[in-house]
């Protein structure tokens, strides 16, 4: 298990992620769900919060979803949850 910190040191060695990869992992057509967040992007395809098209009615996957963090009910220890799986580092 890995925490928030050791993860974003490790991340700067993954592949690069863009906007465009991004919105096309939206789950569209049996794609994975893909969401960033702090410059890292994250595959929650196999989260049971994310298995329908939209993350508890206010989330859709293939965004960044870095300034929701506060208005959530969790918080950034969610990406540590082993249904979570880092996919490479943000880059706009």
């Amino acid at each position: 298990r890995h925490t928030r910190s050791s993860t974003v040191s490790w991340a700067s060695e993954m592949c690069i992620r863009d906007r465009i990869q991004l919105l096309r992992h939206n789950g569209d057509g049996g794609s994975e769900k893909w969401i960033a967040y702090d410059g890292i992007v994250y595959d929650v395809s196999e989260c049971p919060n994310w298995r329908t098209e939209m993350h508890r009615d206010l989330h859709f996957p293939g965004q960044d979803l870095s300034g929701e963090i506060n208005d959530a009910p969790h918080k950034e220890d969610v990406f540590t949850r082993p249904c979570v799986k880092i996919v490479g580092r943000f880059a706009e």
